[in-house]
């Protein structure tokens, strides 16, 4: 759509937050914490996210009446929640009444009800789904509408978000305000996966205007307050979730499945088969990879290693800064997985030993810091925790990370990764960097709802909310599988080819989730590809040292 609306002269965040501080009851809601962070309180499910009164906006903004009567928009999102949570094989939802009111009653539509319309012209219309005809497993993906994941087709949520983003960056106060509002009316944790990217997307960017503004607007902060996260919930229920999450997505069982059926290829290959297993965690499992492999160390010929190390490195976080946290990486205060892992290590006769290195620098890792010496098999398990090193790192210190490892000497790395194929040389302005973010998000929601069949789920929301920290976290921007191959290349290590085993055990897997999601084994790095939708979601690569390093 074509409009008349002038950018204004380089207008800043403090011009657009003065905006909303003039006009905050066009927000009541989102700028409120629509969570109890006292404690661990879920928000009542039954209440919008974002919900306002259109009557109140125009009038507390003193909008004018709009002149000229405003046609009924086609099937543009409603922000009724009943409406977002229709069966799939149903018709899509009307417009909402209130827009076309004037059409019904004869009385003016004002200017806050004229913009909601005029924004639907910038709305691609959700396409209705096919009640059959689908294949096996596609009708799980019931929260979505789109029928087609890998297709700008119904994603209206995008469509809105990052023009928004776009403005921000152009300076087009105008066109900031008009798209704000329209994600306002639309945004909800209880929709569809469009309404609930628009509702993530809708905080991320007042974060960043926020952020990047000097002005107290009223309740500004509280537009970016903590959404439902890991570090926020109780520890019985984030293990509840993640069980729940591993049972119904391969988005993290697929990786950790991989990694641990090359772990297995590594030690096979050792000729010294009683020496001690000792495996370096940079992940986000939280436990949750281990006891698969430790199970199958007692079915290996010979039995398990005499003794299994796992040292656990956790995030190294900036105090009070939760943007400097990886996704998934922080889980709450008071879980303790060592305790359960190594119950079961005792229940399986598995001499284990868990040593966690709290706020350790990635970059200032050694062998004397890990306790490793070189009559163990070392191993590196590296797994979606180099966007830490994205966090205001320039280049040449994250290749020097990779220099870090090798000199440790291991006897492989297992790199798993976000593959967005996104070159961050490319992502120097916002709006670029938010519009892959947001296509990274659009994944996880899509799979998220064909996971959960389209239900409201608490276990879902808390895997949602801490998945759309990638869209405030300045470093969560991936840099795709073929930069980070080259990375390891051009410090020494060379790609090691799966097993038959790691690939036979990666598509058997699949198998029991949605058939949406494949495997795909890149022919020319050997890289394992998880893909959602014909759309690359993440990879795995097995590396070992090609150089010989001797231990200080």
């Amino acid at each position: 759509m074509t409009t008349n609306e002038v950018p204004q002269p380089n207008p800043t965040s403090e011009q657009i937050l003065d905006w909303l501080e003039d006009s905050v009851s066009f927000f009541p809601s989102f700028l409120d914490d629509p969570y109890q962070s006292n404690g661990y309180q879920w928000w009542d499910e039954t209440q919008d996210l974002i919900h306002a009164n259109t009557n109140s906006v125009a009038n507390n903004a003193n909008i004018a009446v709009a002149e000229n009567p405003v046609s009924p928009v086609t099937q543009l999102p409603s922000s009724d929640s009943s409406k977002k949570r229709k069966s799939p094989d149903g018709p899509v939802s009307e417009t909402s009444s209130h827009i076309d009111r004037k059409a019904k009653t004869g009385r003016p539509v004002n200017k806050a009800e004229n913009d909601v319309k005029k924004a639907s012209d910038e709305v691609a219309t959700p396409p209705v789904k096919r009640a059959n005809g689908n294949k096996k497993g596609t009708g799980k993906g019931t929260g979505n509408n789109c029928n087609n994941g890998n297709s700008k087709e119904g994603r209206w949520a995008e469509q809105l978000l990052n023009p928004c983003a776009s403005a921000i960056t152009g300076g087009n106060l105008t066109r900031v305000q008009h798209l704000l509002y329209v994600l306002h009316e639309l945004a909800s944790l209880t929709g569809d996966a469009n309404h609930r990217l628009a509702a993530h997307g809708l905080r991320a960017l007042t974060h960043h205007l926020s952020s990047n503004s000097s002005s107290s607007a009223p309740n500004a902060s509280a537009s970016v307050g903590p959404v439902v996260t890991f570090s926020s919930t109780e520890p019985r229920f984030f293990q509840k979730s993640l069980l729940k999450f591993y049972e119904v997505s391969p988005w993290f069982a697929f990786p950790n499945n991989i990694a641990n059926s090359s772990i297995l290829q590594v030690l096979a290959d050792e000729p010294n088969r009683a020496s001690t297993l000792h495996i370096v965690d940079i992940g986000v499992s939280h436990g949750m990879q281990w006891p698969t492999l430790l199970e199958a160390l007692t079915r290996r010929p010979g039995g398990p290693p005499p003794l299994v190390k796992i040292t656990v490195i956790a995030p190294f976080t900036v105090e009070n800064d939760q943007n400097s946290e990886a996704p998934f990486s922080i889980g709450p205060p008071g879980d303790n997985f060592s305790a359960r892992l190594l119950g079961f290590a005792k229940s399986m006769n598995i001499n284990l030993q868990i040593n966690r290195l709290d706020n350790q620098p990635l970059q200032t890792l050694n062998s004397q810091v890990i306790d490793a010496s070189s009559d163990e098999t070392l191993i590196v398990c590296l797994q979606f925790r180099l966007h830490q090193l994205n966090h205001n790192t320039p280049p040449n210190e994250r290749t020097e990370f990779l220099n870090v490892l090798r000199n440790m000497e291991p006897k492989g790395v297992i790199l798993s990764e976000n593959n967005m194929e996104c070159s961050c040389n490319s992502c120097g302005d916002f709006a670029t960097g938010f519009s892959r973010q947001v296509e990274y998000l659009w994944r996880f929601l899509d799979s998220t709802s064909a996971a959960f069949k389209g239900r409201e789920s608490e276990e879902r929301r808390v895997m949602e909310g801490e998945a759309a920290k990638a869209l405030t976290n300045r470093g969560e921007m991936n840099e795709g599988k073929e930069k980070w191959c080259e990375r390891m290349k051009e410090v020494g290590f060379v790609g090691e080819v799966f097993g038959e085993d790691a690939i036979d055990g990666g598509r058997a897997l699949l198998r029991k989730y949605d058939s949406n999601w494949e495997m795909r084994v890149d022919e020319k790095d050997g890289c394992a590809g998880l893909w959602w939708k014909g759309q690359p979601v993440s990879f795995c690569s097995l590396w070992k040292n090609g150089y010989q390093v001797s231990y200080d």
